[in-house]
C-alpha cells in the first residue's frame, strides 16, 4: 500500500516531534546530574582590624581620707577627698559600696545623697561626708566597707572606681579608720 502525499508530511512531523522531545528529554535528564558549586580560593593576603571602647576617666583621689568619730560616736563620719576629671560634673558620678569579704558586690548606697553631702573646695576638689549611721547599718563589728566614686559616661559606661576603706570601729566610734585603696 502506497501512502499518499497527504499522510507523508503528517508522519514525517511526527518523528520530528518524537526525535525534538526525546532530544529534551536527554538534555534534561544530563544537566540533571550537574552539580553546582560555589567556587573557592586561598589567597596570601590578610586583613586585620581593631577596635577598642572609650576610656572614661576615673575621679582621683587627692588625699587620704579620714575617720571623724564626732562626740561618743554621735556625728561620726569618713570624709573623702577627691576630684573630677576634666568635662565631668557631680551628676555625672555614681556612688557605691560594698562590705568586704567574699561575693562582695558594689551596690548604690540607700538613703545617700551625694550632692547635699559634698562640698566644692573651690580648686576643683571636693570633700564628700559620709556619715557613721550609714556605715554602721552596713557595717558589723570589726567589718569594712568599701565607698567608690565612679564617672558614668552618657552611654551607660563607667570609669575604674576612686575608693575607699572604712571601719566604723566600736560602740562611739573607737577604733574607727579609713584608708584610700586607689
Amino acid at each position: 500500500m502506497i501512502q499518499s502525499r497527504r499522510h507523508r508530511p503528517l508522519r514525517s512531523r511526527r518523528v520530528r516531534a518524537l526525535v525534538a522531545g526525546l532530544v529534551l528529554v536527554m538534555l534534561v535528564l544530563g544537566l540533571s546530574g550537574v552539580r553546582s558549586t560555589l567556587a573557592g580560593w586561598t589567597d596570601t593576603e590578610e586583613a586585620t582590624g581593631s577596635f577598642s571602647a572609650a576610656t572614661i576617666p576615673a575621679p582621683v583621689l587627692t588625699q587620704p581620707c579620714t575617720f571623724k568619730p564626732g562626740l561618743l560616736g554621735l556625728g561620726a563620719r569618713v570624709e573623702i577627698y577627691w576630684k573630677l576629671p576634666a568635662g565631668y560634673q557631680l551628676d555625672d558620678v555614681a556612688v557605691e559600696a560594698s562590705t568586704s569579704g567574699l561575693g562582695s558586690v558594689l551596690a548604690p548606697i540607700t538613703g545617700f545623697n551625694l550632692r547635699s553631702n559634698t562640698t566644692s573646695t573651690g580648686d576643683g576638689t571636693y570633700t564628700t561626708e559620709v556619715p557613721a549611721h550609714l556605715l554602721g547599718g552596713l557595717l558589723g563589728l570589726g567589718s569594712e566597707l568599701e565607698i567608690a566614686f565612679s564617672v558614668e559616661h552618657e552611654s551607660g559606661w563607667q570609669s575604674e572606681p576612686a575608693s575607699v576603706a572604712s571601719n566604723a570601729g566600736l560602740i562611739g566610734g573607737i577604733g574607727g579608720n579609713c584608708r584610700n585603696l586607689s
